[in-house]
């Protein structure tokens, strides 16, 4: 008995671009403000502690809080031809880190030189073998 299996093209989703917070720069002190101001608001309106919670979930103070004080990223996709390997994705990092390094002095600068050298070779290599 042979089993078959079709499989997709590609087994990657594409990818979008995304808004992420970031809670590591959140502005604390605002945020304290903002929740002591609405507390007295929200508060009022319940008789006990499970009345305060369902208002202070139902009247969007969170997400309030979250768009105001906590800073935002948007993540875009990877501009990176589908082509590129491993092999490129490494070369291209150590370009960057040479790029950042070049001021040091002229071993540096000759490092990035035939780095940049290799990465171009390399992108054309793997371009022509796409193409094929």
């Amino acid at each position: 008995m042979i089993l078959e299996v079709e499989w997709e093209d590609t087994c990657t989703e594409p990818q979008i671009e995304r808004v992420v917070p970031l809670y590591n720069k959140t502005d604390v002190s605002g945020l304290q403000t903002f929740l002591r101001d609405k507390f007295v608001v929200w508060a009022s309106k319940g008789s006990n502690v499970e009345e305060i919670w369902n208002n202070f979930k139902n009247r969007y103070i969170v997400h309030e809080s979250i768009e105001r004080f906590v800073p935002h990223k948007t993540l875009r996709k990877n501009s990176d031809p589908e082509h590129y390997n491993k092999e490129i994705k490494r070369l291209k990092s150590k370009v960057g880190k040479e790029y950042n390094r070049r001021k040091l002095g002229a071993h540096c600068a000759e490092e990035l030189k035939q780095l940049s050298k290799q990465l171009l070779a390399a992108k054309k290599w793997a371009q022509e073998a796409f193409l094929k």
